[in-house]
């Protein structure tokens, strides 16, 4: 099973405690640091994905639940955007961020806040957070937010302005729940709706007409 550099640290250190518990002979301590060694590599776990083809496709950001699917106008951070759409991660969700479309990174902005549960309406504008605006060739903005939950306390981006990136390909995780936003253009057509469940970088959010 791959898992996320970020995790080797946590997932090496319950083995070592795992090892000592063994040789001090606690049995019971032994199960339970070996039982949250394995936990902690299925949390930080990076599967590969078959990233879908086809022109003007947008594909999910992150593994979870559509919680919110809402028209925005004006908004602080993305003026040009027409729909947020809100991904919650639960702790077994997968939690690695992917980009939704291909582009230029031109802006990464991280944001102090709150650790309001993920699930909230609020959470996408008072949380601890991290905002990317990614430009696609044909011009069009798209935001995607990634959004620190009750749980999480880091927040990891591995790209920067003026990095370019593929679709689908990651960019970052989010540590022990957490949300990710959508930020999309007028002239998208949604094809998923509220409550569905999707992967990041294989379910197709939709497309432009």
């Amino acid at each position: 099973m791959r898992i996320a550099r970020e995790g080797y640290p946590l997932v090496l250190i319950a083995v070592a405690l795992t090892v000592v518990a063994l040789g001090l002979g606690w049995k019971i301590a032994a199960v339970i640091l070996a039982l949250l060694a394995l936990a902690i590599g299925a949390f930080f776990r990076d599967p590969e994905r078959e990233i879908p083809t086809g022109d003007d496709l947008v594909v999910a950001p992150a593994d979870g639940r559509i919680v919110s699917i809402a028209e925005v106008r004006n908004d602080r951070s993305f003026s040009g955007a027409a729909t947020r759409l809100s991904i919650f991660l639960s702790p077994l969700d997968v939690h690695i961020n992917r980009s939704p479309v291909a582009g230029r990174v031109d802006a990464v902005s991280y944001q102090k806040g709150k650790f309001l549960a993920a699930y909230k309406e609020e959470a996408s504008y008072r949380n601890e957070q991290n905002m990317l605006k990614i430009t696609d060739q044909r011009g069009r903005q798209f935001g995607v937010v990634q959004i620190a939950g009750f749980l999480a306390r880091r927040i990891v981006c591995r790209v920067s302005h003026g990095d370019t990136l593929a679709r689908g390909d990651r960019f970052g995780l989010i540590m022990f729940g957490s949300r990710t936003d959508v930020y999309l253009p007028c002239g998208f057509r949604l094809d998923v709706a509220e409550g569905q469940r999707v992967k990041g970088g294989a379910t197709v959010l939709g497309r432009f007409v």
